[in-house]
């Protein structure tokens, strides 16, 4: 790993930088909604705006990038996001919020598909898995990071969207200096949901359910915490405890699945995910909500939570030819997409009907129903034997373009003349 980094160095501080400031957006957003006494059931509507820019700019944001250049496009999309941050603090509205929601995560896939699609360029198919390593990451430690960072001003001040828009716009340095010239978009066709599902049921409902709960935690977290009295510090420990959680135990996790039937690990990391959410649910109703062992519980359950997307794709992988996995990821995600739009939309209506620990009672409702599933399709199919398994590769939910990094993908070679192929 250590001997990919200086490669894809410049790139991966951008990318910090980049996750640093949507992390600390993700999570002023829903704090400050709260502070302002918005429905539950409209924070979800402006939260989900988000996703459904990432469905937008995945399935089009490649067109702009294609017609005026990596560098060009990267610079317009990420000077877009600066300013859209700095728009909330203009005035508040949670209309016009969603629309900044929308506009900010179709330009974040258009910028995630740059540099995804440089950091293949930059990586000899000998080490495509350690920068795919080196950028989960670094994008799991600054979007965890991220949330620490709302602790430095009031969340309804104009000051932390300042300090956001400053990140992204410093995300540009080392970007657009690299000496790399821009280099191919990926532009596999996705693979129907019709198709996919026909290879796989497990891994297009466990991408789509994976995308739901994700959705709807990352959403709606901090509205829970802030309900049911955290101050602003606390809630930034309690999702930010998510996000180091998946990044630790996702790997683990993940070579069980190598090692055994990967529909049986995925069950027991749904039944844990659902007990985890029952466990929150009792904690926050009759144990008196204690800091420390909501801590440790939602730590747990970002780890269950986060391997529940790349176990999912791995299933599928164990069923799709090489030549087509990049056609397959990028269905694969579009279903992920779709689900973390709907997640905070579904979660937020049952938040406002009846009390904030619905979220979890939505959540554990969800890992359930797909674990009982997921024991149906063991029934109806035999496992792979071990050897035949596709490897687990811990995998981001940003682009299509990310799957080109990945090492069980069929080889691909760097443009002539690019420091890789030098």
């Amino acid at each position: 790993m250590l001997q990919a980094l200086p490669a894809v160095a410049s790139l991966l501080v951008g990318v910090a930088l980049l996750m640093l400031g949507s992390g600390l957006l993700g999570l002023v957003l829903p704090i400050r909604l709260s502070i302002e006494a918005v429905p539950t059931s409209i924070t979800g509507l402006v939260m989900s705006g988000y996703y459904a820019g990432l469905v937008l700019g995945a399935l089009y944001g490649k067109r702009f990038i294609a017609r005026v250049g990596h560098i060009r496009a990267f610079a317009a999309f990420a000077a877009i996001v600066s300013s859209g941050a700095l728009a909330h603090a203009l005035w508040f509205d949670p209309w016009a919020w969603m629309g900044l929601r929308i506009l900010i995560g179709f330009c974040m896939a258009a910028l995630f598909a740059a540099i995804e699609s440089w950091l293949n360029e930059k990586s000899p198919n000998e080490s495509r898995g350690q920068v795919l390593s080196l950028y989960m990451i670094t994008s799991y430690l600054a979007m965890g990071s991220g949330q620490l960072l709302v602790n430095l001003w009031e969340v309804d001040g104009f000051e932390p969207f300042i300090l956001i828009a400053m990140l992204i716009s410093l995300s540009l340095v080392p970007v657009t200096l690299t000496r790399v010239a821009g280099p191919e978009i990926a532009t596999a066709k996705p693979l129907s949901f019709t198709e996919l599902y026909r290879v796989s049921p497990v891994g297009v409902l466990g991408s789509f359910s994976s995308g739901v709960i994700q959705g709807a935690f990352y959403g709606l977290a901090a509205v829970f915490a802030r309900a049911i009295g955290m101050s602003v510090f606390d809630v930034s420990l309690f999702v930010g405890s998510a996000v180091f959680g998946g990044l630790l135990l996702q790997w683990p996790v993940g070579r069980l699945s190598d090692r055994f039937d990967r529909r049986t690990v995925l069950f027991w990391v749904l039944i844990a995910a659902t007990l985890i959410a029952a466990g929150q649910i009792a904690l926050t109703r009759f144990g008196g909500g204690d800091l420390y062992y909501l801590l440790l519980l939602t730590g747990l359950y970002g780890g269950a939570a986060t391997a529940v997307y790349p176990i999912s794709v791995a299933q599928a992988y164990d069923y799709v030819e090489r030549d087509r996995l990049v056609a397959a990821s990028s269905g694969l995600l579009l279903s992920y997409a779709i689900g973390a739009t709907a997640g905070p939309l579904i979660a937020s209506a049952l938040m406002q009907a009846f009390t904030p620990t619905a979220l979890f009672g939505f959540i554990g409702v969800v890992t359930a129903g797909f674990a009982i599933f997921v024991l149906y399709r063991q029934r109806r199919r035999a496992a792979l034997p071990n050897e035949e398994q596709a490897t687990f590769v811990p995998l981001p939910t940003t682009t299509p373009v990310v799957a080109k990094l990945d090492p069980r993908a069929a080889p691909v070679g760097p443009a002539p003349g690019s420091e890789a192929a030098a």
